[in-house]
C-alpha cells in the first residue's frame, strides 16, 4: 500500500520514518518545508499540498495538534482521496471528535481508523511506541501491518471512540506522576539525599513509574526536554476532565493537576514543555533538582 503522513512534528515524524523503514512507499506532508525534506533525505515522496497528496495515496496518517487542525486537514484530503481509502487517525482527539470527524469523513466514502500512540517521542524514533486503535474490525485486520511498523505493541479497544478514552486515561496518568515525582525529588533534595542516588532508589522500588524512570531523567538534567508542550498537556487533561463529567467519576487528583499546569502555562507560557511543571516547584522553593549523569533528551 501506498501511504501518506500529514504533520511531521517530532511524533509524527519518526512515525512516518517507522513506515519506509519498513518497506512502505511513502508521501508526507506538512506546512513546515524544512520537517518535509528531513523525510525526502530519507527517501519519502513529499507533495505540494494536502490534496496533492490525497490523489497520490491509498490511504493517509494524520499527527495534529488539535481537533480544529485535524478538521481542517480531513476537508482537504475528502477533496482528493478514493472512495473507501482510510484515514488513520494517530492524534489525541476527544472521543467526540473522533465520532464526528468519522461521520465527515464517511461522507466522502472514507473510513476511519484512530490509532493515537503512547509512550514518548524516544520511543516512537526506535519503532517501540505503544498504538491504541479504535475502529472496525476489517479495517484494523487491513492495516495492522503497518500499525505494527510504527508502534512495537498494539492495543485493539473496540469501536471508534475507544482508543481515545484510553489513550486520555493514559496521558492523565502520566501528568499526575509528573508532577508527583516533582515533589518526591524535592522531598529527597530538601532531605539532604543525593539525587542520582535517590532517582535510582525511586526506580527500583514499589514507588516507581514510567514517568518518573523518563521524564524524571529530563528533570535532573535541566533542560525538561520532553518535546511536549504546556498547551497539549491542557489539552488532554480537559479531555479527562469532561469524560469524568459524562461518566460520573469525581477527578480530584486530574482536577488539581490541571490547574498546576494551568499555573504553569501562565508562568512559563503554553509552549514551555510539559516535564517545566516541576520548575514551579523549584522556582517557589528556590531550590533546583540537578543531578549528574542524566539526559538532556531520552533516546
Amino acid at each position: 500500500m501506498h501511504y501518506g503522513y500529514i504533520g511531521l512534528g517530532n511524533l509524527g515524524a519518526a512515525l512516518a520514518h517507522n513506515l519506509m523503514r519498513a518497506g512502505y512507499q511513502v508521501t508526507v506532508y506538512d506546512r513546515d518545508p524544512v520537517a518535509c525534506e528531513k523525510l525526502r533525505a530519507l527517501g519519502a515522496g513529499v507533495a505540494s499540498s494536502v490534496s496533492d497528496l490525497a490523489q497520490a495515496v491509498d490511504h493517509v496518517f494524520t499527527c495534529l495538534p488539535s481537533p480544529a487542525a485535524s478538521e481542517a486537514v480531513l476537508a482537504e484530503l475528502m477533496t482528493g482521496l478514493k472512495p473507501g481509502a482510510t484515514w488513520i487517525e494517530n492524534s489525541t482527539l476527544g472521543r467526540d471528535d473522533v465520532l464526528r470527524l468519522a461521520g465527515l469523513a464517511r461522507m466522502s466514502g472514507v473510513q476511519m481508523l484512530e490509532a493515537p500512540v503512547t509512550g514518548g517521542v524516544h520511543l516512537a524514533a526506535r519503532g517501540e511506541i505503544t498504538v491504541l486503535v479504535g475502529g472496525e474490525q476489517g479495517l484494523y485486520d487491513l492495516h495492522r501491518p503497518a500499525l505494527q511498523a510504527i508502534g512495537k505493541k498494539l492495543f485493539y479497544m473496540g469501536p471508534l471512540g475507544s482508543a481515545a478514552v484510553i489513550k486520555v486515561i493514559t496521558n492523565m496518568l502520566a501528568f499526575i506522576h509528573l508532577v508527583a515525582d516533582g515533589e518526591a525529588l524535592m522531598l529527597a533534595k530538601r532531605g539532604g539525599l543525593d539525587l542520582k542516588t535517590a532517582w535510582e532508589a525511586i526506580a527500583a522500588s514499589s514507588g516507581s513509574s514510567f514517568v518518573h524512570e523518563t521524564e524524571g531523567q529530563l528533570i535532573l538534567n535541566g533542560s525538561y526536554d520532553v518535546a511536549f508542550s504546556m498547551d497539549l498537556a491542557l489539552k488532554d487533561l480537559g479531555f479527562a476532565m469532561g469524560f469524568g463529567r459524562e461518566f460520573g467519576v469525581p477527578l480530584n487528583l486530574a482536577s488539581l493537576v490541571q490547574q498546576t499546569f494551568i499555573t504553569g502555562k501562565a508562568t512559563y507560557g503554553g509552549g514551555a514543555q510539559s516535564t517545566q511543571i516541576v520548575k514551579l516547584l523549584e522556582d517557589a522553593l528556590g531550590t533546583d533538582l540537578r543531578a549528574e549523569g542524566f539526559p538532556a533528551r531520552l533516546e
